[in-house]
């Protein structure tokens, strides 16, 4: 993930601050001069990051921190307040019309993931806004550019608006006046890209711009390149005045200083960050959750959401009754491995989680594809095996493994990982453990873990 190694030399400094009770000026000196190259090897800004320990000395050798019981906590406290205000302070939403249609304009250099987040962004705004959005291809140059998003488009089942190779300018015009035409309230406009910022490309984006005249043009900016990035936000902010960035690649190995620098460069909001290759890997960004990721401290409240994103209260409902009857099935627990999958890989959950806790998920290197050998053993049972496991005996045992092409030895510790399941579900339901699986939880029987 990104922000992995700032996150790993952040903590050791406010270890070493914490081991130190009561901190002097030049304690925190070197603190910051050991923040500052955390920074610098994350790629930020060198002036961001000057301006940023700046900002952060100031106010962390004044008396209040001086003079604390728990000075290293306030000076976390002050770094964590800085993160958020230099990748600004409230989260952005997209700038949508009310009283008609927006128009989204995406721009951004070749390689960034202009067409396939521009698909993800068209499918989070159905999903969370109700939006009825057509996507519409504007890249006549990239090969395969507009097959390629024909096919997102597809898996998501949103229509794709294009004329081949005519001019773009005429493409987003027409396509303005389809969606007019066929009800689309959110049109998607997916733009070429170079290798670099030439002439022709600016000159061809404002010409976009002047005749659609769209509600957001939103920068579509790679994590993983660093400087580059806030070079080319700087340079399509100056030719187009951008509304917003949208960051990619944010799951990958990447430095992160593009995030930290992106904003105090250009001054335009993070709106939306793209954390994986599947299609609903895209999120609003959170400047607040995202210095908490930083610092780790974990990210809680985007965990729940996910959590949230994939339950099912009606399912949900029903496994709580069946618990209650001590009915736990098989099935059930494929449902719950289901939901589990729903919300991510185990290394989004990990890093989602506050420090320690995110480590040991992580530490645990739990086996997505021992999920899959799960999931292929409980399908090659019949309904009356998974209803009912007593009754699965040797010979059933060898035609499971047979079915699911795994080994017996795999059958029996499913077999004993869903007892102590059950039983610890048993268990809840009578409260006598806490959990989200029934016993005072903020919800009955529907988390996924």
């Amino acid at each position: 993930m990104a922000f992995e190694s700032l996150s790993e030399k952040l903590g050791s400094v406010f270890k070493k601050l914490r081991g130190k009770g009561r901190l002097s000026e030049a304690d925190i000196k070197e603190a910051m001069r050991e923040v500052r190259m955390a920074l610098l090897e994350a790629d930020v800004s060198y002036k961001v990051v000057r301006d940023f320990t700046k900002r952060v000395s100031e106010r962390a050798v004044g008396q209040d921190v001086l003079e604390s019981l728990t000075p290293a906590q306030m000076v976390i406290k002050i770094v964590n307040e800085e993160l958020v205000s230099l990748m600004g302070s409230t989260t952005a939403r997209l700038n949508v019309n009310s009283r008609g249609m927006t128009v989204v304009m995406l721009v951004g250099l070749q390689g960034a993931g202009k067409t396939t987040n521009g698909a993800k962004l068209a499918a989070l705004m159905r999903k969370q806004n109700g939006k009825r959005p057509l996507l519409v291809a504007c890249d006549i140059y990239r090969p395969a550019a507009i097959k390629q998003l024909e096919t997102v488009g597809a898996q998501l089942n949103i229509p794709v608006f294009q004329m081949g190779t005519e001019n773009p300018v005429n493409i987003a015009r027409a396509a303005v006046a389809h969606a007019k035409k066929h009800g689309n309230d959110l049109v998607v406009l997916d733009t070429a890209g170079r290798l670099h910022i030439d002439e022709q490309l600016m000159d061809e984006l404002k010409s976009i711009k002047a005749e659609v005249q769209p509600d957001e043009i939103l920068l579509v900016v790679d994590a993983m390149t660093g400087q580059d990035a806030v070079n080319a936000a700087s340079a399509f902010d100056e030719a187009l005045g951008i509304t917003g960035v949208m960051l990619t690649k944010l799951d990958g190995d990447a430095r992160g200083g593009a995030a930290l620098s992106v904003r105090a460069v250009t001054g335009k909001p993070i709106k939306f960050c793209g954390i994986g290759e599947k299609l609903d890997a895209i999120e609003p960004f959170h400047p607040d959750r995202m210095a908490s990721r930083i610092l780790g401290m974990g990210d809680v409240l985007t965990l729940i959401e996910k959590a949230e994103q994939s339950y099912d209260e009606k399912k949900a409902r029903e496994l709580t009754e069946r618990m209650r009857r001590n009915a736990f099935t098989l099935s059930d627990y494929y449902d719950q491995l289901q939901q589990l999958k729903g919300m991510g890989g185990m290394g989004d959950i990990a890093s989602m989680l506050p420090g320690g806790l995110g480590k040991a998920v992580q530490g645990a290197k739990l086996d997505e594809k021992q999920m899959a050998r799960t999931e292929a053993i409980i399908l090659s049972m019949t309904p009356r095996e998974r209803d009912d496991p007593s009754v699965i005996n040797s010979s059933r045992k060898k035609r499971i493994a047979a079915g699911s092409g795994t080994q017996v030895v795999d059958v029996n510790r499913l077999l004993k990982q869903y007892e102590m399941m059950r039983e610890l579900a048993r268990q809840m339901t009578r409260g006598k453990l806490p959990g989200f699986l029934g016993g005072g939880g903020r919800r009955r029987g529907g988390f996924p873990f």
